[in-house]
């Protein structure tokens, strides 16, 4: 028999070859989330005309994300994951060109249609992470999936620093067009350049099913395993109150009394705390195991509204951003790992596509919440930031109370 080393072994090659791609495509074409996400909502608020609405496009972007996330995982299934993530890019940049459109316009409703779009390319994005785990083994799969975040690691320091360097690009009257249009350009342009890097992605297109071969679960079976149950509450709940505080955060910011570039430089330390643990999330995962790390993440995110909580200088910003960061990424990471873990090969479109029309109608929810707790709560930038952090406390009594319930429930031998 060949001796193989985990070196020559080519199912290790492929997977390596793979998270090596899917961690560049979340470095490069993933920085386009924190540039939306620093500017949407205050491009948003210079263009509706209720304040309560100002959120309103990173919403849109999370809905369209929902809506496209269970036809997105059948276009996987059939034609493989490549087709998938090339047709994500696509609507990046169309969602980009249109959010131009509207910047010129100044029309809310483009504007809106282009976030929309947007929600496509963020679908997509939330796939990388499943892809990793495509081809690698079970032992590797923990660190697959932790990798292919870290790529964020980049797009937390490449998408603020675009927004800084586009602000005031373009030599435009209109101080909206000057503002922000340079930022959706250079989208456009990320996911364009981007999207050439799937061409060496390989990972196996799922073969189709014959007739005699296993259907697997329906959907409500599935969400009837308890395991899955509890990795899809705890992915929703860490996703959604993650993008519950972030949306607000620029303008909590920017309204009490900071600039633009501290909001961004916030995003910043966020963003690189959501993917700088995930070089060491998949070791921690496998050393104390996924329900101890999940655990972990929700308590830090108690933690981060705790510090929101207790001020609105600038450090309080930063603090409870970077554990919100951190939360996520030990919650958000321990339940894909969860999941990954709990369906079969065959099962894999059904589920995951279902898990992410779940956590992102969850985050759609939120993300429009955000908008009316920071601007229609209290009548200051001070009140809404307080209503945004105090209404993370039911969700994570949730997601806390579901992960408890299952550390209690005897172990099923067949789901390990």
């Amino acid at each position: 028999m060949t001796d193989t080393t985990p070196s020559t072994d080519p199912a290790t090659r492929r997977a390596t070859r793979n998270v090596t791609v899917l961690v560049l495509a979340q470095a490069i074409l993933g920085a386009q989330m924190p540039m939306i996400f620093t500017i949407g909502g205050l491009a948003g608020q210079s263009l509706a005309t209720n304040l309560c609405f100002a959120t309103l496009p990173i919403s849109l972007i999370v809905l369209g994300s929902m809506l496209s996330a269970t036809p997105l995982s059948w276009v996987m299934q059939r034609f493989g994951r490549r087709a998938g993530f090339f047709l994500g890019a696509a609507g990046g940049a169309l969602g980009g060109a249109i959010c131009v459109a509207g910047l010129y316009l100044a029309s809310f409703p483009v504007f809106l249609l282009g976030s929309l779009c947007t929600g496509l390319y963020m679908s997509a994005q939330g796939f990388y992470r499943f892809a990793a785990a495509d081809t690698a083994s079970d032992a590797f799969r923990p660190k697959a999936i932790s990798y292919v975040m870290a790529g964020g690691l980049a797009s937390a320091i490449i998408g603020p620093q675009l927004v800084k360097l586009s602000t005031g690009a373009i030599d435009h009257p209109s101080a909206l067009v000057a503002s922000f249009a340079g930022a959706y350009l250079l989208v456009i342009v990320l996911n364009v350049l981007g999207s050439l890097m799937f061409l060496f992605l390989d990972i196996p297109r799922p073969p189709v099913p014959s007739q005699d071969a296993p259907r697997g679960r329906t959907r409500l079976e599935l969400l009837a395993t308890p395991r899955i149950a509890v990795a899809v509450i705890c992915a929703m709940v860490s996703y959604a109150l993650m993008n519950l505080v972030m949306t607000s955060t620029p303008l909590a910011v920017v309204g009490c009394g900071f600039e633009t570039g501290d909001a961004a430089d916030v995003v910043t330390a966020h963003v690189l705390a959501m993917f700088a643990p995930s070089f060491f999330t998949g070791h921690l995962i496998a050393r104390f195991g996924v329900e101890r790390i999940m655990g972990a993440g929700l308590a830090i995110l108690a933690a981060a509204g705790a510090v929101a909580l207790s001020g609105v200088e600038l450090e309080h910003f930063f603090i409870a951003l970077i554990l919100l960061g951190l939360g996520w990424n030990f919650g958000f990471i321990g339940a894909t790992t969860m999941l990954a873990g709990a369906h079969a090969p065959h099962e894999r479109g059904r589920m995951q596509g279902l898990n992410d029309l779940i956590v992102f109608g969850g985050v759609t929810v939120a993300s429009l919440a955000s908008g009316g707790l920071m601007n229609c709560s209290g009548g200051t930038p001070e009140a809404g930031w307080t209503a945004v952090n105090l209404a993370m406390a039911p969700f994570l009594a949730l997601a806390g109370g579901a992960l408890i319930w299952l550390a209690l429930r005897p172990r099923d031998p067949q789901a390990a």
